[in-house]
């Protein structure tokens, strides 16, 4: 038996791991890695692996670099089947069909300025992808995967249907347990039930985005969100935050919608969702509201909408996004990507940037070579759309927000699974692997490069 690492091993994007066992390949994950132009040439470089060899892919969550090249794997050869919770396999769809779209524009983008370049994948083989799902996966029942194999998956509490997924393997006689944590969500959420780890492991891969540091309280993360908005409303100017489609914008909807009931939200602030994805999880939200906290679920059923609030505006079309670019005060705006890396909010950050009664509002992590991260690390200017643009707007950086469980989140979470004979630490830049490791003493652990293989 061994495990080999094909994204997110010294990174936070392109999560990909492949364990071969009872002449069996099983695949956990099959992320996109996001970032800088570097890596666009990764996604399109080869796997590490033969597609067509891979008998299963087990799917932790529908995030992008997690799910983001399962069009490309299946481009390549990949028959097997998929297999997933029923949100993921529903957001997936919308994750896969969006990614397509875009990598579709960009194509032509690069074509109009003489860079002749095919897309990564495009929206037909996008949509064969999704041919690939099969068996739906309930949380605490075990999927039988053949040849002395099943698979549980566990409640993440990262985003909707997310899972820890535990391989239950018997070979020569002898079962042992690989847990796959998956991104692992901090246990204090709005929305969502706190994570369940699987219990005794033998192998634990674990996620270490926050491993070198902790959270502030929610408490305080929500009031210094109410705050920013209410600050850039007093200067006059319109408030931006760059966000993921999945989880963050329904969080923030929610928060917003508190904060304008309190009076720690001026209630004549108009909120413009700009994004279709996210506005098509929102409703997502609704139709699987068994997989959220049950106090939220209780508010679906009866009928009520938690992530409803006055002066709310869902924004599909791109002529409405557009027009969004002509309003300077009084705005909210929630637009994707949550790294920058395109969407809509390139262009609502080129006509807020510059302005100093603006506020630009990061609430997620943001990997390094992304726009988010360069902005974040007090860039003078950065270019965007071709043009150089000052950065004049007020910059606020809430990491609280954050979908991914902080340093004592982790270590708990760890503790949980049993008392693994090795751990392997991924998603995680270098700095946070290493200030993690030692905290999950006495288990042995590695810290995998990209494509190195381990016998287990």
């Amino acid at each position: 038996m061994r495990i080999s690492f094909h994204g997110a091993a010294g990174g936070v994007t392109g999560s990909c791991h492949l364990l071969a066992l009872n002449g069996r390949n099983i695949l956990v994950d099959c992320g996109m890695f996001q970032g800088g132009r570097e890596l666009h040439e990764e996604n399109a470089g080869p796997f590490g692996f033969d597609a067509a060899a891979i008998d299963v892919l087990l799917l932790t969550h529908a995030h992008l670099d997690h799910c983001g090249r399962i069009p490309l794997l299946v481009k390549r050869g990949f028959t097997g089947e998929i297999i997933c919770t029923a949100p993921t396999r529903d957001l997936a769809r919308l994750v896969l069909l969006d990614s397509a779209r875009l990598l579709e524009e960009e194509a032509r983008r690069r074509r109009h300025h003489g860079e002749p370049d095919a897309p990564l994948y495009d929206t037909v083989e996008a949509l064969d992808s999704l041919d690939r799902f099969g068996r739906v996966a309930e949380y605490g029942r075990p999927v039988d995967l053949g040849h002395g194999t099943a698979a549980t998956f566990h409640d993440a509490g990262h985003i909707l249907g997310s899972s820890s997924i535990a391989l239950d393997v018997t070979e020569k006689g002898r079962t042992r347990r690989i847990v796959f944590s998956g991104d692992i969500g901090p246990r204090e959420r709005p929305l969502l039930n706190p994570p369940e780890p699987p219990a005794g492991a033998d192998v634990v891969v674990m996620e270490s985005t926050y491993g070198d540091r902790d959270h502030r309280t929610l408490a305080d993360t929500v009031a210094e969100f109410h705050a920013a908005i209410r600050r850039a409303h007093a200067r006059g100017g319109n408030v931006v935050i760059p966000t993921f489609a999945l989880e963050r914008a329904q969080e923030l909807l929610y928060y917003i919608r508190q904060g304008t009931a309190s009076g720690m939200v001026p209630p004549s602030m108009q909120v413009f969702l700009d994004s279709p994805m996210a506005i098509s999880a929102t409703q997502l939200f609704r139709r699987h509201h068994e997989a959220l906290k049950p106090e939220i679920a209780t508010l679906l059923a009866g009928g009520q909408d938690p992530f409803g609030l006055p002066g709310l505006h869902f924004t599909r079309d791109a002529s409405d996004s557009m027009a969004l670019n002509r309003i300077r005060s009084g705005a909210v705006i929630m637009a994707g990507s949550g790294m920058c890396t395109g969407g809509r909010i390139r262009h609502h950050l080129r006509h807020n940037l510059g302005h100093r009664d603006c506020s630009i509002i990061f609430v997620g992590f943001a990997a390094e070579g992304t726009l988010a991260r360069t902005i974040i690390d007090g860039a003078a200017s950065v270019k965007l759309l071709g043009d150089e643009i000052p950065v004049r707007a007020h910059i606020h950086t809430i990491n609280g927000f954050s979908a991914h469980a902080g340093r004592s989140d982790l270590v708990g979470w760890h503790q949980r699974t049993g008392r693994p004979e090795v751990t392997f630490l991924v998603h995680g830049e270098a700095k946070a692997r290493e200030a993690l490791a030692p905290a999950l003493a006495p288990a042995r652990v590695e810290l995998p490069a990209l494509h190195s293989v381990h016998e287990l």
